[in-house]
């Protein structure tokens, strides 16, 4: 990308020019749609023509603008295909920091699913994820839901098994939640356990066709299974999940942390302010986060709501509920 204007202090004005039509075109957006998600975010005027694009804005925005347009563009000149979420990520990332480089977060790639969809990071904290589960033996991920953290876990356990690294993938969640007890439920003890496990079932389908994943299922190859039949187990050669870790209890924490055995990676995903266990039960992932940051090779990764990879909209719920909490908080605090 060149620039082929200044800022004009008058009307805060630059101009940008790009080499390529088609590479253009695809940072642009259909119907511009790319750049009008920047307008939008930076509250700036951006115009297109041909391939040339005029920004006007305050000069800090502006310089942001010009610094997201040339980070994509130079993605889509590796081959990255850059869609809406991309520029959605982009815009958050370097807002965030604006020496940050795009092609070190975006063009690393994890795994490369069955439908040819590349699994990258997607801002500083998911990079930090996925270079800490290559470096450590234990890596706790802990954020609000939408960061990405089961999901990137998955794909590195499928990447591992894939290249040989592991023989297994071991994904467990605790089966007993919101004061449910699995006793209640109707059916088998399969059938009461698969709502728990359905979104570890989920990732697996999205990354592998159906048959692979049916098939190693079978041969115990791939293993989903509530966190109670971790117990008396020693688990070598796996790479092993533990999903939605804030509703285990301090025992059964302890219980799978010391499962692990030789040649294993775990990581422990969770959401310390989504707790479903009862009042009188301690979470073993809050617990663990304030004993175990101290010891070498076990990494925690925490993530915000900046992090958030799903729909937009899923950032500003989070965020709403926040500060509803942070509301509640403060009458509590008054009436005391």
């Amino acid at each position: 990308m060149e620039k082929t204007g200044n800022h004009n202090e008058a009307d805060g004005m630059v101009r940008f020019s790009f080499s390529d039509m088609e590479r253009a075109r695809q940072l642009f957006g259909e119907h511009n749609r790319h750049l009008k998600l920047v307008a939008e975010a930076l509250d700036i005027e951006i115009n297109a023509r041909g391939t040339n694009v005029t920004v006007r804005g305050e000069d800090i925005h502006t310089d942001l603008a010009g610094n997201i347009l040339k980070q994509l563009y130079g993605l889509l000149k590796e081959g990255y295909p850059v869609y809406e979420n991309d520029v959605d990520y982009a815009i958050r990332v370097l807002s965030g920091d604006h020496k940050a480089r795009l092609k070190d977060i975006f063009l690393d790639t994890v795994y490369v699913t069955s439908k040819k969809r590349a699994i990258t990071p997607k801002s500083h904290a998911q990079k930090a994820y996925i270079d800490a589960i290559r470096s450590f033996d234990i890596v706790f991920g802990i954020g609000p839901a939408g960061t990405g953290k089961t999901y990137l876990a998955m794909a590195m356990a499928v990447a591992a098994l894939s290249k040989g690294i592991v023989n297994r993938i071991i994904l467990t969640r605790p089966a007993v939640e919101a004061g449910e007890s699995l006793g209640f439920l109707p059916g088998d003890l399969t059938e009461k356990i698969d709502p728990y496990l359905r979104p570890l079932y989920d990732a697996l389908h999205d990354m592998m066709r159906f048959e692979k994943v049916s098939n190693l299922l079978q041969r115990g190859i791939i293993e989903v299974a509530p966190i109670a039949f971790m117990r008396g187990r020693t688990l070598n050669d796996s790479f092993i999940i533990l999903d939605e870790a804030q509703n285990t209890t301090s025992e059964q924490m302890k219980m799978f942390l010391t499962r692990i055995g030789f040649s294993s990676k775990a990581v422990i995903t969770g959401d310390i302010t989504q707790i479903d266990l009862p009042a009188n039960k301690a979470s073993g992932l809050i617990e663990s986060k304030n004993i175990l940051q101290d010891i070498e090779g076990i990494q925690f990764v925490f993530f915000s709501k900046t992090d958030v990879v799903r729909h937009r909209l899923v950032q500003e719920i989070i965020k709403a509920y926040e500060e509803l909490e942070e509301r509640r908080q403060a009458r509590e605090n008054r009436d005391i």
